[in-house]
């Protein structure tokens, strides 16, 4: 593994205030006097100041962007003594890491650990700070599935989901190749219609589907694989897409194929089939079908889960929502209640299919034809920011391949070979990777990682962690 570049960090500053007015710079905090500073002391129990400093840090992280957060409690803390104690308060930083990173598990020694850990990390996607690899495994069978047809990432796992069938997961953190699972053979529709169409980790729990319907599941450390739906082509098409959501309570398929019956939504803890309908679909039935006899050279449609309201301690179901998409037509529904539609998009030019993603704060992106990309508000379909791609093709030409992907502070387009960054507040460009990859067949990202399957067969990692 080699280091592309060196980790970048910054501490953020915790200067006294000290000097005159006169002396200061425009535009540096000027702290109060010693008199007010009584005054705060006697007025401001801890529990409001550590109210206000969290909602000052959350304000600034939605205004400017989440690295705004930490320079805006330093600010803070530096009002007095007592406003600078609340900065040793790990309550605080819990809630922080929760609502500004999305993080609520403890990883680190302290919830201020957490905090900045992940701040940091966040400027190394900034700076382009990170280290690349490839991923090795050496257990193929069959040369013409060896195409990644599909990526999942979790805390601690890479999922690669491949034409014949197997699932091969990594180590993140090793890089090491875990286990390789493959579906329960039976008679199938096509000579794609095993090729894995979508996987989800929840903890040690991995499932993945199949283009013909079944869906497996599977301890990621255990080895034993079960089949815990069969799929019928005849009756409900292909299964495009496999999704699932953050706290692991639902399954979503999207088909092509078969009328009305585009979604297919599981209980994944009991794996009841609780819903069938959907219309989103039927005007590429012709194109779901040809995916199981043919290489995918179109996609069909995507479909990704997010839950609204980030670090809140809601009740998990309300909040989750589908976002849909296929080359003309996205739909916003909440898995509660599917049939209602909360809100769609239609374009004239047509949308790039593979570039819909959604992150954990409830924004999705979405790219037309013309390489126009849009980052929104699930629940709303408020834009927050616009930019362009630059490399996905015009209607009147040949179609660049363009694979897409977001984490909570930066979308990613794979264009050309080349990958690109934009952070999604104001939509400003920032850089591209070092490393040429070729056409790329899938991608995706969390906080930490970003990962890439590439047309030459390699599976690509980028490391951006604080450790780097």
């Amino acid at each position: 593994m080699s280091s592309s570049s060196s980790s970048s960090s910054s501490e953020d500053g915790n200067g006294n205030g000290g000097g005159s007015t006169s002396a200061r710079r425009g535009g540096d905090f000027e702290g109060p006097s010693t008199s007010r500073q009584r005054a705060v002391n006697e007025v401001w129990p801890e529990h409001f100041v550590e109210a206000l400093a969290a909602q000052v840090a959350i304000d600034a992280s939605h205004s400017i962007g989440r690295l705004a957060a930490a320079p805006a409690l330093a600010n803070v803390f530096q009002v007095c003594s007592t406003w600078r104690a609340v900065s040793r308060w790990d309550a605080l930083w819990q809630r922080l890491s929760g609502r500004i990173w999305g993080r609520t598990q403890l990883l680190h020694d302290t919830w201020h650990d957490e905090f900045v850990y992940w701040h940091r990390t966040a400027q190394n996607f900034q700076t382009r700070s990170s280290a690349h690899g490839t991923l090795e495994f050496d257990d193929v069978d069959n040369q013409e599935g060896y195409t990644c047809r599909c990526l999942t990432i979790s805390e601690r796992h890479l999922a690669c989901g491949f034409a014949d069938g197997a699932v091969r997961v990594f180590d993140l953190a090793t890089h090491i190749h875990v286990v390789t699972l493959r579906p329960h053979e039976r008679n199938r529709l096509g000579q794609f219609a095993r090729a894995v169409s979508g996987i989800v980790i929840h903890g040690a729990r991995l499932a993945f589907a199949t283009l013909d319907g079944d869906i497996h599941v599977a301890i990621i450390n255990g080895g034993v694989i079960r089949r815990a739906h069969v799929g019928n082509v005849v009756n409900d098409g292909a299964l495009v897409d496999f999704t699932g959501c953050g706290s692991g309570r639902w399954w979503v398929g999207l088909y092509a194929g078969a009328p009305n019956r585009a979604f297919h939504i599981w209980d994944s803890r009991t794996e009841e089939l609780v819903y069938v309908n959907g219309s989103l679909t039927n005007p590429e039935s012709v194109m779901g079908w040809h995916l199981l006899i043919n290489e995918v050279t179109e996609f069909v449609g995507r479909v990704r889960v997010v839950t609204t309201l980030l670090g809140e301690e809601e009740d998990e179901d309300h909040h989750q929502l589908a976002v849909a998409c296929t080359g003309s037509r996205l739909i916003v529904f909440d898995l509660r209640n599917p049939e209602v539609i909360l809100g769609e998009e239609e374009s004239n030019r047509g949308f790039i299919v593979t570039s819909v993603d959604v992150s954990n704060d409830a924004r999705y992106i979405r790219v037309d034809n013309h390489g126009d990309a849009s980052v929104c508000r699930v629940g709303t379909l408020e834009e927050v920011c616009r930019f362009n791609i630059y490399g996905g093709g015009g209607r009147s030409g040949p179609q660049r391949r363009v694979m897409g992907c977001m984490n909570l502070g930066y979308a990613l387009m794979c264009a050309g070979g080349v990958i690109r960054v934009w952070e999604v507040v104001h939509g400003m460009y920032l850089y591209h990777f070092r490393e040429r990859i070729g056409e790329v067949n899938a991608v995706v990202a969390n906080e930490r990682y970003v990962a890439a399957a590439s047309s030459d067969r390699r599976i690509h990692l980028w490391d951006f962690g604080a450790d780097q």
